[in-house]
């Protein structure tokens, strides 16, 4: 009720987010980008029953990992088109036979890559995201760099391509101000996966670069550079190795975006911008099951107007009605109008089609 009343005040919280003004030290890189999603939905057919049977850890069935029951996806599709369409193409890497139903993988510009397309066949199904992400940089025909987005993040400004990418054409590298916690800080067993792979990878870093405190990187999109990850995965081989064949994460992985950022900061491929220009890019909203909380989260990031939004699911395992009617509102007024490769397709014709192999 309280929430009611606050949408249907005079002044509106869901106003499209205005241009930030970021300043013209920055200049759009002239050469081709392309666009690269992770993204599985656990409601097809034959996917959580699949995932059941390799599952050793209960936090290994998280829902919030492969949930899509805000259509974030094609709200973020549509960002990209609205807001940043000089994007040459969309990639969207996923398990077989997933394809979400409204998409046309036909349009020119988007490429459905299937896991088993870029990933050893011993080493599917996978459902481990570092393993997914390491992979990334195989997609044949992908541009030299690439935006790396995932499938909860929204482009809300056209300034954001000026916020990627330095005057010289480099990625910008954006950081958060929390300190990576060390490997001797974390309790191996009761420690978040994620965690542990930030601190593996924190001290796969110090070994060619030194032991220093390392910052996580943003909430946001974040720009890769082929080479760059092709040279990170022969230093780091041993560790892409293991976590390649880590079916879920796991307490040994690493987090190859985090290391991307890092290794082109280090090695002069990238840098390392200001906070300033970092907080700018970073929006971020935990979607939870109280209603006003997630209300005041909007309103707020509203006004603040950052040039990306990450809207992570923290529903837990029943989410509120309440909230997603309330998410679904926000992303209409944000992105009311579809893309060009959106169509009308009921998900009985996808499900008709066999389930076997997923694997994200």
């Amino acid at each position: 009720m309280v929430c009611a009343q606050l949408l249907a005040t005079k002044r509106p919280l869901f106003d499209s987010f205005q241009s930030a003004k970021i300043g013209n030290t920055m200049t759009q890189s002239s050469e081709a980008i392309d666009v690269v999603y992770t993204w599985v939905d656990d409601s097809f057919p034959g996917y959580l029953e699949e995932l059941n049977t390799y599952v050793a850890d209960p936090r290994d069935t998280n829902p919030n990992r492969t949930r899509d029951n805000l259509d974030v996806l094609r709200f973020s599709m549509r960002s990209i088109w609205q807001n940043i369409p000089q994007i040459r193409r969309i990639y969207l890497v996923t398990c077989r036979p997933q394809v979400p139903s409204w998409l046309n993988s036909e349009h020119p510009k988007i490429h459905v890559v299937h896991h088993d397309e870029i990933m050893s066949p011993d080493i599917l199904p996978t459902y481990n995201s570092f393993a997914i992400v390491s992979h990334l940089h195989k997609i044949p025909g992908l541009s030299e760099k690439f935006i790396y987005f995932e499938d909860d993040m929204l482009a809300m400004s056209p300034n954001l391509m000026d916020a990627l990418f330095t005057p010289d054409g480099r990625p910008w590298v954006h950081l958060d101000k929390r300190v990576v916690k060390t490997l001797d800080t974390l309790d191996p067993v009761k420690s978040s996966p994620w965690n542990l792979a930030l601190a593996n990878t924190d001290a796969a870093l110090s070994e060619p670069f030194g032991q220093r405190a390392r910052q996580h990187i943003i909430h946001g999109p974040h720009v890769f550079d082929l080479e760059v990850c092709q040279e990170m995965c022969r230093t780091f081989a041993p560790q892409f190795d293991t976590t390649r064949h880590s079916r879920f994460r796991g307490k040994d992985n690493i987090a190859p975006e985090f290391l991307a950022c890092h290794f082109a900061a280090e090695t002069g491929a990238a840098v390392v911008s200001n906070m300033a220009l970092s907080r700018q890019v970073q929006g971020y909203v935990s979607i939870e099951n109280f209603t006003l909380w997630t209300w005041f989260q909007l309103a707020r990031l509203n006004g603040r107007h950052p040039l990306s939004v990450t809207l992570n699911d923290s529903f837990g395992a029943s989410p509120n009605p309440r909230v997603e009617s309330l998410m679904r509102a926000q992303l209409q007024r944000w992105f009311s109008t579809p893309a060009p490769w959106e169509q009308t397709l009921k998900r009985s014709m996808i499900s008709q089609h066999a389930f076997s192999g997923c694997n994200l």
